[in-house]
C-alpha cells in the first residue's frame, strides 16, 4: 500500500509539472489557433535563469521573480519578432516558427549557460513529509501549491478583470473583438508572455529536484502537449486535469510494468487521443454555435 501510494504521489507531483507547461500550450492555441512549440524552451529558461541569478548572488525569490519575468518578457519578444509578421497566415506557418525557434533558444541558452546540468537550491529546506509510509518532499508540496494557484490566477484572470475578458474575446473572435476596440495585437502577446511565464514558473520548481540544463525543453515539451491534447486542447481546467492524468500513468507504468516505458506513456497517449478522440478528454462534440 504504501509502494501504491508513493506512485501516485509522484504521479501527481509529475503531472502538476505537466499542467504547467500544458497551460501555456492551450493560452497561445486559444489566441491563435496554433501550437507553439517553444513552450518547452520557456521551461528550460525559467530554470536555467533562476540558476544563474541566484550565482550572481541575488536571494533565492527574488532570483526566482525575476527568472519569470525575464522568462515572460522573452516570450512576449518572441511573439512580436516571430509570429506577429506571419499572424495572419496560415497556422501552419506560425507551428513551422516556433519550431525553429525553439531550436534557436536551445542554441542561444548552450552558448550561455553551458552544457552542464545545474542545480536550484530547494525553496524551502528540511525533510520530507511522511504519510503512511510514503514521503512528500516539501519541494513537490511547492509544485502543488504553484499549479493550484496558477489555477485560480487564471480563473480571476479570465472571469474577474476586463484584462482577462478582453484576452477572451480576443481568443472567441480576434475580428470582433478587433472591432469593439480591444488591442488584438497586444492581446496576443500577453498570451505569449502569459504562456512563458507559466513555462517559466514549472522549470523553476523542477529544478530544485531534477537539475536543469539547456537541453531539457525539448522532452519536456511532448509531455507538456500530450497533457493538453489529453485533456482538451483550448480548456485550461482540461489542460490540468490532463496533466494529473499522464502524470498518473507514467508513475505506475514506471512502479507496475517497466520504468523504460515510462517516456513512452505521453507519445502513446497523443496518438491514441488523436486517432480515438482528438477533442480530448473533457473537449466537447466541437460543433459551435454561430
Amino acid at each position: 500500500m504504501s509502494a501504491l501510494l508513493q506512485f501516485l504521489i509522484a504521479g501527481l507531483k509529475n503531472g502538476a509539472i505537466y499542467s504547467l507547461v500544458a497551460l501555456g500550450f492551450t493560452i497561445v492555441y486559444a489566441a491563435t489557433g496554433a501550437i507553439n512549440f517553444a513552450q518547452g524552451e520557456f521551461f528550460m529558461l525559467g530554470g536555467m535563469l533562476g540558476v544563474l541569478l541566484v550565482n550572481l548572488g541575488l536571494p533565492l525569490p527574488i532570483a526566482l521573480l525575476l527568472a519569470v519575468v525575464g522568462t515572460a518578457a522573452i516570450g512576449a519578444l518572441f511573439e512580436v519578432l516571430a509570429i506577429r509578421p506571419i499572424a495572419d497566415g496560415d497556422p501552419l506557418r506560425i507551428i513551422m516558427v516556433t519550431i525553429g525557434g525553439s531550436v534557436l533558444l536551445r542554441q542561444i541558452a548552450l552558448h550561455i549557460f553551458g552544457p552542464d546540468e545545474v542545480p536550484l537550491p530547494p525553496f524551502t529546506q528540511g525533510t520530507s513529509i511522511k504519510v503512511l509510509g510514503a514521503a512528500i518532499e516539501l519541494q513537490t508540496v511547492w509544485i502543488w501549491v504553484l499549479t493550484a494557484i496558477a489555477m485560480l490566477g487564471l480563473f480571476v484572470l479570465y472571469r474577474r478583470t476586463a484584462f482577462g475578458r478582453a484576452m477572451r474575446a480576443t481568443a472567441i473572435n480576434r475580428e470582433a473583438a478587433r472591432l469593439v476596440g480591444i488591442d488584438t495585437r497586444f492581446m496576443v502577446t500577453a498570451s505569449f508572455a502569459l504562456a512563458a511565464g507559466l513555462g517559466a514558473v514549472a522549470g523553476l520548481a523542477v529544478a530544485p529536484l531534477t537539475q536543469t540544463a539547456f537541453d531539457v525543453g525539448a522532452g519536456i515539451g511532448v509531455k507538456g502537449f500530450s497533457a493538453a491534447i489529453l485533456g482538451g486542447l483550448g480548456n485550461p481546467v482540461a489542460a490540468v486535469g490532463g496533466g494529473l492524468i499522464l502524470g498518473m500513468m507514467e508513475s505506475l507504468t514506471a512502479g507496475y510494468i517497466n520504468p523504460l516505458y515510462k517516456d513512452a506513456v505521453a507519445l502513446v497517449v497523443l496518438l491514441a487521443v488523436l486517432f480515438v478522440r482528438p477533442q480530448g478528454l473533457f473537449g466537447g462534440s466541437g460543433r459551435e454555435k454561430v
